[in-house]
């Protein structure tokens, strides 16, 4: 008794996994944008990871809706990244996941401040770069403390 229990247990769960697929964009299931976009993947798609195929299919949706002016960015912003060390690269990685397991609020702010960086005229930005560099260790983490704990600002009138 208890080995047809187990038998049929394995038996389900190996349909409900066949059945489950590998949750993967079949090439047919793109749009016509997006196979534009992915041609180069067409031979080799069928083989690419579920997870790699749903982020370009996404990417190529993103692309699709794109201006020319987005894309002419999109396409600069790619080719820096390219140029990018491995350890560059890794870095980058990892601070940006450090960043994604921060609360949304301290997301928040921190896009606030880097827009208000944004803001500032290119003499500014490269003195206030200078300065940075100039700190200690010590000094540097004071200041990113004073950044944190400083009230937020209200509406402006």
């Amino acid at each position: 008794m208890k080995a047809k229990q187990i038998v049929a247990t394995c038996g389900l769960l190996l349909i409900s996994l066949v059945a489950l697929g590998d949750d993967g964009i079949d090439w047919e299931s793109l749009s016509e944008s997006q196979q534009k976009v992915l041609m180069q993947f067409a031979d080799e798609w069928p083989k690419l990871p579920a997870e790699r195929r749903l982020r370009l299919a996404s990417g190529a949706e993103r692309w699709a809706g794109m201006s020319d002016n987005e894309r002419s960015e999109a396409r600069n912003r790619f080719d820096s990244w390219q140029r990018l060390s491995s350890e560059r690269k890794e870095l980058i990685r990892e601070r940006y996941q450090i960043y994604r397991d921060l609360p949304v609020d301290e997301q928040r702010r921190i896009r606030e401040n880097f827009q208000q960086f944004r803001r500032l005229n290119q003499d500014r930005r490269q003195q206030m770069r200078e300065r940075f560099r100039d700190m200690t260790p010590e000094q540097r983490q004071r200041l990113r403390d004073r950044m944190r704990d400083r009230p937020k600002p209200g509406p402006r009138d």
